[in-house]
């Protein structure tokens, strides 16, 4: 595709001001004369001049925790100690109020402060205060003059959060500092803040992962990437009452390797649909952060950027983010601030409180025009829903390029269709609506002229029947309805700092249409979830419902759990319960999970047996990291099954703890044959033959098997980046339903790769998805090469005597919201035997041979990427600048490696612990000395 240039989003010269009026803006030094305009000038009577003056009856974090925060700060303060001083605050300060918005995996509470002059917090004020900016995001309801006068009237709405990754505290510790001083405070400064803001301050969203000094939380997951599908606790907890007090700015506090502070104007990409607004306030705080910096001493006592950087390594483009999402479905100044860890604790806390205090002025006194500004976003919004226009793609970064424009395509309606699938649909809708999203479901068949299906295709004429679901673009969340369901998000500029695809429905795997037209069916608003029993089945009979949903998957482990009787139909993926196992609660657990119950006959089929599941944890890894902890997740938590960690010696030494089991997965790992002695592979091989399942996932479930010869696909070398990336991309898949594996899929379906392993196709089982050869073959998101995958498989049905081995070429658990991959894997679970071979569950004395091609498979060498590692970190630049950029690159590593094409050049560097790229010991140093030295970046992808 040809670069394409637009204008910047830059800074306007009417909003631009000197450091000197941006430092008083900001409340860096006292304000001493009058404000910016909108906002309302504090009281001489009730605030001073002197910025040290505080109430004397609020105590100060020294007073309750026994040490000082910030300056002369020597720990990190626990998270007891956080939930102990927002209590005290709360029960000293008529200006907080504090609750707990959720809990934590293991039961930790996630409180949280509202902050503001005693009037604003009082219950009936605050309530008033909450509708009123809720208000504003509907200009259907709120006309321009309500509007106007909530803007002049109301206080914004400023969220603080921090710790969102368990070992990054100092945005915690800083918080508390903030609330003091806005708690205790008798400033002008604070005053100010107080009386145009309500600030909710939120210290830790991880109190598990911060106890442990862990990134993740206690399943392994990395918080600061779940904000669109909300799997965790912690997550959908703070989304809800961030729905309750919706931001117009919020601040998400981190920390990095290193010792600088980062702060906005971000990266590119920045993803299309969020508003020029946000991106605008976002931008002007980072001047209001760097004016902040320079008065307060932060960075020594003068403004440079030694100690600081905007524009490097952090984008605002993957709609996971604690900043993406505050941005797009909530319209706010959604910003990351991130400090270098190598400093001293009362360094990182100092300075994460010098951006937090900074970013709080700079919205109080531009209060009026944020919430003048805010409306205008949703007004916009509706505007552009209306006649299905995209927000264009831009780069705000200099020198960079628009290199992929969003096309010229209109959007006005999104279809979701009831043919198959129905519980994950019902899951989506959901989805959607608890982020304000208006869904309808079709009265009455509609046709649409001009349609597009996703997977690239077109078609006329389209019959959208009864039962499906409408989603219109004209309503106030198009901006974010287009971020999650689009078919492409269009990055503007090839940085990948995470995946270049998350749509929903390409996820789900559900059928799905878009269309231009005006279309407006007859349809009813969605206000609940639908499913339960649809009737009355006779004593005698059964409820029928359709295994092929994730949704489905998690009831029928729900049912077997509570000692249901099941039985199913492979070949229609149907299951039927006895009517009389439909309690009140077996039918809201349905409901809640969108599954339908149809009234049948008869409970006729083959019994479902609950799996008896072993966790293989090799020789010890993690419980709560990466692939582990997703399965722990998924299998444990959402489907309730028994998980029993088997490690590398019950295999060699085959324990009960391996033989016991009727299912052993292994998650992703680097460990190709998992540490298995000769003797431990043909036990496993002759565990499997005697009727079990082993489920393989991505590279080390995958080269464990082969090693163990329970299969005989072997793996392709990648080509070097010059030829071949894949960054977090959807492909269409094409299905052989010859295996139980691929029960309730569509002939066609799609999965996600996120440079996964290339598995040639297996000449002893089923492949189960195969990418296409032919016309079929498609692919989204940011891809190069991508045709090196035709033909080669992503699942792997291999059959050994009475068991089978599954194998998946990508992670079906990625982050538990790829649906369609989730199911795959509940068919692995619940797959019957092959029928063939030994049965028992005792170990033969000796394992079934292995296939000749097996063997060749076992035999080839274990592929390595350009990286010389299990993942890599990629960087172009242009042929030209490679001598100057391998340079740089050599005083951090010795290991890069060069791969070139054209007038491009690539240097991989291995990454072979697999760190994420703020985890990365050099990565943003090293981006920031080729900016420093002149080398453009042409693309990274971490």
């Amino acid at each position: 595709m040809a670069p394409s240039m637009r204008p910047l989003r830059t800074l306007s010269h009417r909003r631009l001001a000197s450091a000197a009026v941006i430092a008083l803006l900001a409340g860096t030094v006292p304000l001493l004369g009058g404000t910016s305009a909108g906002a309302r000038p504090p009281s001489p009577a009730h605030c001073s001049t002197d910025p040290t003056a505080r109430l004397a009856g609020v105590p100060s974090p020294e007073k309750v925790l026994g040490f000082p925060l910030g300056l002369g700060q020597q720990r990190a303060v626990t998270t007891d100690e956080v939930d102990t001083y927002l209590r005290a605050v709360d029960t000293a300060s008529d200006r907080v109020v504090t609750g707990v918005l959720g809990s934590s995996v293991l039961g930790q509470p996630l409180p949280y402060a509202v902050v503001s002059n005693e009037r604003n917090v009082r219950p009936s004020v605050l309530r008033k205060i909450a509708d009123d900016v809720r208000d504003l995001r509907d200009p259907r309801r709120t006309s321009r003059r309500e509007a106007a006068r909530t803007a002049a009237d109301s206080p914004a709405i400023v969220w603080v959060a921090g710790n969102v990754h368990g070992g990054e505290k100092s945005g915690a510790d800083a918080a508390l500092k903030t609330l003091y001083e806005l708690a205790a405070g008798l400033s002008c400064a604070v005053a100010e803040r107080n009386d145009n803001l309500v600030t909710i301050i939120v210290p830790t969203q991880n109190p598990d992962g911060r106890d442990a000094n862990r990134r993740q939380n206690e399943f392994g997951f990395d918080l600061n990437r779940d904000w669109f599908a909300r799997t965790q606790q912690e997550t959908d907890s703070k989304l809800e009452l961030m729905r309750r007090y919706p931001p117009q700015v919020f601040v998400d506090a981190h920390e990095m390797t290193g010792s600088q502070y980062f702060f906005p104007p971000n990266a590119d990409p920045i993803h299309h649909e969020i508003s020029a607004e946000a991106v605008d306030w976002i931008n002007r705080i980072g001047e209001a952060n760097k004016a902040g910096f320079g008065y307060n001493g932060a960075c020594g006592g003068a403004v440079t950027t030694e100690c600081y950087f905007n524009y490097a390594r952090y984008d605002l483009f993957f709609m996971g983010y604690g900043d993406t999402v505050p941005a797009t479905g909530f319209g706010a100044a959604g910003m990351t601030f991130e400090k270098g860890s190598a400093s001293a604790v009362e360094d990182r806390v100092q300075q994460q409180f010098h951006t937090q205090w900074s970013t709080l002025g700079w919205a109080a006194a531009n209060r009026h025009e944020v919430l003048s500004d805010y409306y205008r976003i949703w007004t916009d919004a509706l505007a552009q829903g209306r006649a299905g226009a995209l927000e264009p793609n831009e780069v705000v970064q200099p020198t960079n390029e628009v290199q992929f424009p969003v096309p010229d395509l209109r959007i006005r309606s999104y279809f979701l269709l009831p043919h198959r699938q129905l519980a994950d649909v019902r899951q989506l809708v959901e989805r959607l609506r608890r982020m304000d999203v208006e869904v309808y479901e079709v009265q009455k068949e509609t046709q649409v002229p001009t349609a597009r299906i996703f997977g690239g295709r077109s078609a006329r004429n389209v019959t959208v029947p009864k039962g499906a679901y409408w989603i219109p673009m004209d309503q106030p969340q198009k901006h974010w309805i287009q971020a999650i369901m689009g078919e492409d998000p269009y990055t503007p500029f090839p940085y990948f700092y995470d995946v270049s695809s998350w749509s929903n429905p390409l996820l789900m795997g559900v059928p799905t249409i878009y269309t231009g037209d005006d279309v407006r069916p007859k349809a009813q608003l969605v206000r609940r979830i639908s499913g339960g029993a649809a009737g009355r089945a006779t004593v005698r009979g059964s409820y029928d419902y359709r295994l092929d949903s994730a949704a489905a998957a998690e009831f029928t482990f729900r049912l077997l759990g509570r000692g249901v009787h099941l039985v199913r139909d492979v070949d229609t993926a149907v299951v039927r319960l006895p009517a009389t196992a439909l309690t009140r609660d077996v039918d809201g657990l349905a409901e809640s999970l969108g599954v339908t119950l149809t009234p049948s006959g008869p409970a006729t089929g083959t019994p479902l047996s609950r799996p008896d599941v072993g966790l293989f944890s090799g020789a010890g890894i993690s419980t709560t990291s990466g692939s582990h902890g997703e399965a722990r997740y998924v299998l444990g938590k959402r489907w309730g099954l028994d998980l029993t960690p088997v490690t590398t010696a019950d295999i060699n030494d085959n324990t009960p703890a391996f033989t016991s089991r009727t299912v052993l997965v292994v998650p992703d790992g680097n460990n190709p044959t998992g540490g298995l002695t000769a003797a431990g592979q043909a036990n496993l091989r002759a565990w499997v033959a005697q009727g079990h399942t082993y489920v393989g996932l991505r590279n080390e479930g995958t080269r464990l098997a082969r090693a163990a010869g329970l299969t005989s696909t072997t793996e392709k070398p990648k080509p070097g980046p010059a030829e071949y990336q894949v960054i977090g991309s959807h492909l269409r898949v094409d299905v052989d339903h010859d295996s139980p594996v691929a029960s309730g899929r569509p002939a066609e379906d799609f999965q996600f790769n996120n440079s996964d392993p290339i598995l040639t196709a297996s000449t002893t089982g089923t492949n189960v998805l195969s990418y296409p050869v032919g016309e079929t073959f498609w692919a989204n998101g940011y891809t190069v090469g991508v045709d090196a995958l035709r033909g080669t498989v992503a699942v792997v049905d291999e059959p050994t005597g009475a068991g089978r081995a599954v194998l998946f070429a990508f992670n079906p658990l990625f982050r538990a919201y790829n649906e369609n991959g989730l199911h795959l894997v509940a068919n692995a679970l619940l797959s019957p035997a092959t029928g063939a071979g030994p049965s028992g569950r005792t170990a033969p004395p000796s394992a079934p041979g292995v296939d000749p091609a097996r063997a060749r498979a076992a035999a080839a060498p274990v592929a390595e990427d350009l990286g010389g590692g299990w993942r890599s970190i990629t960087i172009g630049v242009a042929s030209g600048d490679l001598a100057r950029a391998r340079a740089i690159v050599q005083r951090f590593t010795g290991e890069a490696r060069v791969s070139a094409a054209g007038d491009a050049a690539y240097l991989v560097i291995p990454n072979r612990e697999g760190r994420q790229a703020d985890e990365h010991p050099f990565l943003g140093d090293l981006v920031r000395a080729l900016r420093e030295s002149g080398v453009p970046l042409r693309s990274l992808v971490a």
